[in-house]
């Protein structure tokens, strides 16, 4: 095209947009001008003139010939230009506060859509929910909250996204990213079931938010050896319960060795040894049915013969073969071995943790194989870094699963209704060694398992990186929120969302004219950056063979009931702080002692 030709174009070009504006500023003015006349002639008693907004702008005068000139200035001009400036005002700060909310929210046209995610959706998993709960079979309608585990919406859209109860799932979410508010509490609150929560935190947590609720749905139980919520002791557990086997006590001991080592150093001659030690004697102490701190006696005296004799009486004549071989070896190896044990099991050594796993008078027992056929709750709460008080949390958690998965069987294969177990904190409070391969069953059983953690990382810490890797792989669903700042972790994410065509417009100029060429790239849906940006109260949401869909997260206070659900968490975090105080409150001994 010659240079004039582009000139004119250019020319007709800027004439057609100029048009455009005038238009768009002088058509709703216009109608502002006829509306504000009209209505100051009928104030000051002029007739209501007919419809002719252009009119009404240009010549007032000859639509109101009646009304004064000031009237007509006022009602045709001022207050039309008033208006007119006022709404363009309020138009304008309602997108810009659009634009900045859509800014943090920004939505990913190339993630699923509703129909690439439909098993997640209402009408699949309600379908599913009658046949795998059958008291639900005959029903003429079923809740949503029986049907499936509410995730959150698919972003953009009312379209609710639900994990139903076959699944099993790992969150991996930063603090503060939601994974408490949006997913833990949400879950119990609805649960139809028994629920298990592991957490290292109470008030203003799910144990204060929930607790009333579930209460309401069956008994609470909390086991809080470490007084994180400063409860009363209100139940015991006995861990020996299920260590009358060889596989039952090298589970228990298990619980004590990866509480105190990381799963790297778990392989080494010490941290087996004194594993295998750790594992005869619960046996011994089982089968005698001595309370667990009994153990301790005989690790402090490795020529105690007591749990020799039991092992033979009962039948265990290799596994006493073994101990005697121990005890009866070289000094140093024995005392090394023995001094390994005796860290593992330290915590039970404080009378005030011990008391929660040994027998007490008038305190109720908690039974897991009568937990799992309720509609109870058990909270299980314990510090980070709890060593032996952590691997007694593990083990409690443990055996509630295990004897979910034995009471399945009894019952045809599934839990109904189904149990959650939400596993807060798992990496800090709950390293259950072989979680990795429960995955793999659990949610066959009506057992439904949601590991929460902070990082990928942190899980390898505790599996070791095939351990977390087979985890998982074997779930069927997986949730990201914010906080992602493993660099390699959000490569792998971007690249299982995978790429999308980009169309790509190139314009260049010559002497000859404006040439432009439009060509295709693929790039990632959703690269590695955008990953670790991702806003607090959305989610990547991965389920086995779907496209990865982005969740707006649905936080339990912006939901119904919320101010019932605030006050009471309200009432509990203040009731943990009369009890912390009432504790710490010095006594008239005290004072008398200072004296």
């Amino acid at each position: 095209m010659p240079p004039s030709s582009t000139s004119n174009t250019d020319g007709y070009d800027l004439a057609l947009r100029l048009l455009l504006g005038l238009a768009a500023l002088a058509i709703p003015l216009a109608h502002l001008a006829w509306l504000c006349g009209n209505l100051t002639a009928t104030l000051t008693g002029a007739a209501w003139a007919p419809y002719q907004p252009t009119a009404a702008l240009l010549h007032p005068e000859q639509v109101w010939p009646t009304m004064g000139e000031t009237s007509l200035l006022v009602g045709a001009r001022i207050v039309p230009v008033v208006l007119f400036l006022a709404l363009t005002a309020v138009v304008g700060l309602l997108w810009a506060r659009h634009k900045s909310s859509a800014g943090g929210r920004k939505k990913i046209t190339d993630m699923a859509k509703a129909r690439d995610i439909e098993p997640l959706m209402s009408r699949a998993i309600t379908d599913k929910a009658r046949s795998l709960r059958p008291s639900l079979k005959n029903a003429k309608h079923i809740q949503a909250k029986d049907t499936g585990i509410l995730l959150g919406n698919l972003q953009g859209t009312r379209h609710e996204v639900r994990m139903g109860f076959e699944d099993v799932a790992v969150a991996i979410m930063a603090p503060r990213s939601g994974k408490t508010t949006s997913l833990a509490i949400p879950s119990m609150l609805n649960a139809p079931g028994p629920v298990l929560l592991t957490s290292n935190k109470a008030a203003g947590d799910a144990f204060t938010t929930a607790y009333e609720a579930r209460a309401q749905a069956g008994a609470v139980w909390t086991m809080d050896p470490q007084q994180i919520a400063h409860a009363a002791r209100e139940m015991w557990w006995n861990p020996l319960a299920s260590a009358k086997t060889l596989d039952g006590a090298n589970r228990l001991a298990g619980h004590f060795l990866a509480a105190s080592v990381d799963a790297s150093q778990q392989g080494d001659f010490w941290s087996k040894a004194g594993s295998n030690i750790l594992s005869q004697l619960l046996l011994a102490a089982a089968l005698d049915e001595r309370p667990i701190t009994d153990i301790m006696a005989w690790l402090a005296f490795p020529a105690d013969r007591t749990p020799l004799d039991i092992l033979r009486d009962h039948g265990f004549t290799a596994v006493a073969a073994q101990l005697k071989g121990t005890v009866e070896g070289p000094p140093e190896t024995r005392d090394g071995i023995y001094e390994t044990a005796r860290q593992y099991a330290a915590a039970l050594l404080n009378a005030e943790i011990a008391a929660w796993v040994t027998p007490q008078k008038d305190i109720p027992e908690f039974r897991p194989e009568q937990f799992v056929t309720s509609t109870d709750t058990l909270f299980l709460l314990s510090k980070d870094g709890g060593g032996g008080a952590s691997a007694l949390i593990a083990a409690c958690a443990d055996s509630v699963m295990r004897a979910a998965t034995a009471q399945a069987e009894r019952a045809g294969g599934r839990l109904d209704p189904p149990m959650l177990a939400i596993l807060d904190e798992a990496a800090n409070v709950c390293k259950i060694s072989d979680l990795p391969d429960l995955y793999s069953h659990l949610g066959s059983r009506g057992i439904i398992p949601i590991t929460i953690l902070q990082s990928y990382r942190q899980g390898q810490k505790v599996w070791g990186d095939a351990g977390m890797d087979a985890m998982w792989s074997a779930s069927t669903v997986k949730v990201i929120g914010s906080g992602i700042d493993d660099p390699d972790f959000a490569d792998k994410l971007s690249r299982l969302i995978g790429d999308h065509d980009v169309q790509t417009t190139s314009t260049s100029h010559s002497e000859s004219g404006k040439s432009t060429s439009v060509s295709m790239r693929q790039e990632r849906i959703l690269p590695a950056d955008a990953i670790r940006a991702l806003p607090k109260g959305t989610a990547l949401c991965f389920a086995t063979g779907m496209r990865a869909a982005m969740l707006d997260l649905r936080p339990w206070y912006r939901e119904p009931g919320a101010r019932e659900l605030s006050a009471a968490s309200d009432r509990a975090s203040q009731a943990i702080t009369a009890r912390a105080v009432a504790k710490h409150m010095p006594t008239q001994s005290d004072f008398g002692t200072a004296a």
